[in-house]
């Protein structure tokens, strides 16, 4: 995780990423996924954030809001290290085993990972998952809170996923990220 940071702030910073605000309103994820966004969200684009979308409130050293929109079956959720094995999702998950694949995401470079409520919850219409876990980086110590979406529909996993400081930061957001997964919805 401590890597990750360093290369989004390298790169930030050297001008390989972009950022675009958000207009509020129906937005486009991917070819099947539409959400409604209200309030003053970032999208962050950079090869190193790997195949879904960050969106952040603060910038990116302090909240995060990665989409996960149509990931096919054998598709890595993140990219790693070169010596990284790869995150690979797999259609026949259950919402427990996606919840441990970003446990794995989240945790990789030492950082911990808690989760603290898994259940039922209805994403984009269908049956899907929520969860809420706490996670420690390692490269600072700050303690985050963080809630997770899902779905998979067709093959292909559809997530929201929040995470931010505790103290602060999460409680300050929570109530639009679930506004968001609320509005979520399948293309027609």
């Amino acid at each position: 995780m401590k890597n990750l940071h360093a290369i989004l702030l390298a790169l930030l910073l050297a001008g390989c990423a972009t950022v675009n605000k958000m207009e509020t309103g129906p937005q486009n994820i991917g070819e099947r996924l539409v959400v409604t966004l209200e309030g003053a969200w970032n999208h962050v684009s950079t090869p190193a954030i790997g195949p879904g979308q960050v969106w952040t409130m603060e910038g990116l050293p302090v909240d995060q809001l990665r989409i996960y929109a149509g990931v096919k079956d054998g598709e890595p959720i993140a990219r790693g290290e070169a010596n990284d094995q790869p995150i690979n999702f797999r259609a026949s998950m259950q919402p427990q085993d996606i919840v441990a694949m970003f446990e794995s995401m989240l945790s990789r470079g030492g950082s911990t990972f808690k989760l603290d409520k898994l259940e039922p919850w209805s994403f984009a219409g269908e049956k899907g998952f929520r969860f809420e876990f706490t996670f420690t980086r390692k490269i600072d110590g700050v303690v985050n809170s963080g809630v997770g979406y899902g779905t998979v529909s067709k093959g292909e996993l559809f997530t929201l996923l929040y995470a931010a400081p505790r103290l602060g930061f999460f409680g300050r957001h929570k109530a639009s990220v679930e506004q968001i997964a609320r509005s979520a919805r399948f293309k027609a």
